[in-house]
């Protein structure tokens, strides 16, 4: 991208009114804040419809605008995938499936059902791999936002990092997660009056959707499956097995099931109905967005020149590019202020899970015991100012990435997969045993790594089937495999442990295995209360699972 856009009066002002906006939600809430419950899950009070945008909102960051957007231009069409398949039916599982065994049994964290799940050494682990992780992926968002400020007005990339952790720690240290909740529902609608415009004028320019068809130079970019053979793949995300098993399965339900980030706002809910509807809720705009990321990406292919190419712009300037070439002032404004809403919703996503683990679930056991609430409260405050100050670190680590959808990709292999192995064995079999699930959760991070540096080594991963220059693998086929491998030796690990250990006895595990429900449980008696259809969570994920399947026929067959 050349050059800075100059920003009007009414784009400053629209920018100022918005944070000015996010402050005064932190403050406000600031005085609903009195306990650990409060800060870290809102009191458990929320309705459905506010989690449930919190929860879609939460995931627009870097990955979903700056990433969705690379995607459409790099692989076309192809990109839906890691929405319709990638995160779709995984929201639905969670719903149906696994909220009521974290709503109903009151843990703060998805580390805590571990710990009573199966040990401490167990708990302790995954605790200390999630909260590295979500200061690394706040870091990214980090640094998208500083990318997208420099590249636009022209603010020197540490400046514009440094700003932006400014800001995100402000509302989220004062309001805890009500207040990066209520935050989130604004970003929500910002963000979709930012991408819209983008989305409205760039198609206007290509003759709408039958002239972006025409417009596009090569075919494959315009089909979903096709090319996917195992071993002769020409498809720009590699074969299916990959893309089914890989991505579909082992990434996608690894990712929106056991990403505390994503959980946390449906245990804020009030009720068990309205956190089992949080994600269900949040799949029906989840399933609009590729309209909002995938197309634009696909018309910049057409109107920028050398896109992808040595010398052009790179695939993670699409967004910029757009709001560069269509976006006039005013308008520039929304669009900006809705990138920076993304952006900062994705990272405060991030923070917010770090700040309960890290006091939930390592402090408060393993340091500091048995001190008064208020301590914990505080204690909670100061790991925000914390982990944003190593999610500053993490931004330039991330800057040294050429594409940040890959980097993510990796992270999530690492730090996703194989606790969500765990996870399924642990809730389904009762016989998984607590030094069971700790091996099988380091073992399976071992072999994350492992797959990762084997890969550039591997023909399967290139394309024609023969190594070249590392720059040519298909780095997403190499990640989806290699979170298709963690999962297997994680399973694998964690049976053969299982095996030769010995388990909990089963009254330690009422209410935290399918089968086995907690009569004590405070939300049991919702199972004998009967739900209206537009209440009931199979009833929703079943529409949501149709609409879906009827896209994906649909895009193949329309193009």
């Amino acid at each position: 991208m050349t050059g800075t856009l100059s920003l009007g009066a009414v784009d400053w002002f629209l920018l100022a009114v918005y944070f000015g906006a996010i402050v005064a939600i932190g403050l406000t809430t600031k005085r609903a804040v009195h306990t650990t419950g409060d800060f870290f899950l809102a009191g458990r009070s929320m309705p459905a419809w506010i989690t449930g945008l919190a929860f879609i909102s939460a995931n627009l960051g870097a990955l979903e605008i700056i990433g969705g957007a690379a995607n459409g231009a790099q692989y076309g069409a192809a990109a839906v995938h890691f929405y319709w398949l990638g995160a779709i039916p995984a929201m639905v599982f969670l719903g149906v499936v696994m909220m009521p065994f974290y709503y109903s049994t009151r843990v703060h964290s998805v580390s805590e059902y571990l710990r009573r799940r199966f040990n401490n050494q167990t708990h302790l682990l995954n605790s200390v791999v999630f909260a590295v992780a979500q200061m690394l992926l706040a870091g990214v968002n980090l640094f998208a936002l500083a990318l997208i400020v420099k590249l636009l007005i022209g603010w020197p990339l540490w400046l514009s990092i440094l700003l932006s952790a400014v800001f995100v720690l402000a509302y989220i240290t004062l309001g805890g997660l009500a207040g990066a909740i209520y935050g989130e529902v604004l970003q929500f609608f910002v963000i979709l009056a930012g991408l819209i415009p983008i989305v409205v004028i760039g198609l206007h320019s290509v003759g709408g959707f039958s002239g972006l068809k025409e417009a596009v130079q090569d075919p494959g970019l315009l089909h979903t499956w096709q090319g996917t053979t195992p071993g002769h793949w020409t498809n720009p995300l590699g074969d299916w097995i990959g893309l089914a098993m890989g991505e579909g399965f082992v990434l996608a339900f690894g990712y929106w099931t056991t990403n505390f980030a994503e959980v946390q706002r449906s245990l804020a809910a009030k009720d068990l109905n309205a956190a089992r509807r949080t994600p269900l809720i949040a799949a029906f705009p989840k399933m609009a967005l590729p309209l909002f990321t995938v197309v634009p990406g696909m018309i910049a292919l057409i109107i920028v020149p050398r896109l992808g190419k040595p010398g052009g712009p790179t695939y993670n300037d699409v967004i910029p590019e757009m709001m560069q070439r269509f976006l006039p002032s005013g308008v520039l404004g929304i669009a900006l202020t809705g990138l920076l809403a993304a952006f900062m919703a994705g990272m405060a996503a991030n923070i917010s899970g770090f700040n309960t683990v890290f006091t939930y679930d390592i402090w408060k056991p393993y340091v500091v015991k048995g001190r008064e609430d208020g301590y914990y409260l505080k204690a909670g405050r100061y790991a925000t100012v914390a982990g944003i100050a190593v999610s500053v670190a993490a931004a330039f680590v991330a800057s040294e990435y050429d594409n940040i959808q890959n980097y993510i990709q990796l992270l999530f292999s690492f730090f996703n997969s194989p606790l969500f192995a765990t996870f399924l064995l642990a809730m389904f079999w009762k016989r998984v045993t607590p030094w069971a699930g700790f091996w099988g959760m380091l073992s399976g991070t071992a072999a994350a790594a492992a797959a990762h540096l084997s890969a550039y080594h591997i023909g399967w991963f290139y394309p024609g089937g023969q190594v070249g220059p590392h720059d040519t693998i298909n780095a997403q086929m190499a990640n989806f495999y290699g979170a298709l491998f963690a999962f297997a030796v994680d399973a694998v690990v964690t049976v053969a442990v299982t095996l030769v250990t010995r388990p909990k006895p089963v009254a330690e595990l009422a209410g935290l295995v399918w089968g086995l429900p907690d009569p004590d449980s405070p939300d049991a008696h919702e199972a004998l209360v009967r739900q209206p259809w537009w209440k009931s969570p199979v009833v929703l994920g079943s529409v949501i699972l149709t609409l879906t399947a009827a896209l994906s026929v649909w895009l193949v067959i329309a193009v």
